[in-house]
């Protein structure tokens, strides 16, 4: 009998792991009109962006509160004007939103990193990174955690942004709307690159970002119902707020490699910043 649970748990597991790298039994391209493409037994998905349209793609699942991994090759070459998109967000005018947004540069400068935060459809908490490695290369891993005490955005399993919920202080958080997992590549050169400055250079088109290995895990959103409780899924109900090593890697990035924040922003902000800012939520 133990033989027998120890052949079946191989079985399963292996079967897990196809199944994990089957993009189809997770995502659905939602957009595009044929441009964006699941290939090699639907372990690598393409989107492309060309002068007729851009393409995307959207999560199976919705959920409330989550933690979402993809793999991402971006656009290389000469991708301005293009911006790649890795986002969980509601519906409505009132939406929640949680954004990785990858802005395309002109051949040998670095992508910008934008990451923001929406509550019921206000954002303008934005802060953008430069990154270590040439993020056209190679695949490299982009993560979004979310759960009732913080976001974090992570590449490659380190932490480069953290937003706290400090919705007792007065600060809007989202916890109350199931969130799907996007992804798009479009054509924004009107403020991609350099505030809509370089435009995008349609000789180089058609322009294409890949992804591989998806992966979800936290509260799935069905019909009104969420499938955790406060006591599953431990990890889920965590921070890293004694994680020093955690932290320590974070400090690393931002003061490396962050290029704006919106909480450094006084033009933007000459009434003062949001109180979050005056809270250590980075």
């Amino acid at each position: 009998m133990a033989w027998f649970m120890f052949i079946l748990c191989v079985l399963f597991c292996s079967f897990h792991v196809l199944l994990a790298n089957d993009l189809s039994k997770f995502i659905n391209i939602s957009w595009g009109d044929g441009r964006g493409q699941m290939v090699n037994n639907n372990e690598l998905l393409t989107l492309i962006l060309d002068r007729g349209s851009g393409s995307g793609f959207e999560s199976k699942n919705e959920y409330l509160f989550a933690k979402v991994q993809m793999r991402i090759k971006l656009v290389s070459g000469n991708s301005a004007g293009t911006v790649t998109t890795f986002f969980l967000s509601s519906k409505g005018d009132y939406h929640d939103e949680i954004d990785f947004e990858f802005l395309g540069n002109t051949s040998g400068n670095p992508y910008i990193v934008h990451t923001n935060v929406f509550c019921e459809g206000i954002g303008n908490r934005e802060m953008q990174f430069y990154l270590w490695f040439d993020p056209t290369a190679d695949f490299h891993n982009y993560t979004i955690f979310w759960n009732h005490q913080h976001i974090v955005f992570y590449v490659d399993d380190i932490p480069i942004r953290e937003f706290k919920n400090f919705q007792d202080k007065g600060v809007p958080f989202p916890q109350y709307q199931a969130m799907r997992l996007y992804s798009s590549l479009w054509d924004a050169d009107n403020w991609a690159t350099r505030g809509g400055l370089e435009k995008t250079d349609w000789s180089q088109a058609p322009f294409k970002a890949y992804y591989e290995n998806y992966n979800e895990d936290g509260c799935f959103w069905y019909n009104g119902y969420s499938s955790c409780t406060p006591n599953s899924n431990s990890w889920l109900w965590g921070n890293f707020d004694y994680d020093y090593a955690m932290k320590g890697q974070m400090k690393w990035v931002q003061d490396n490699y962050m290029i704006y924040s919106y909480c450094q922003d006084s033009k933007k902000f000459p009434q003062g910043y949001p109180l979050e800012c005056y809270l250590n939520t980075y």
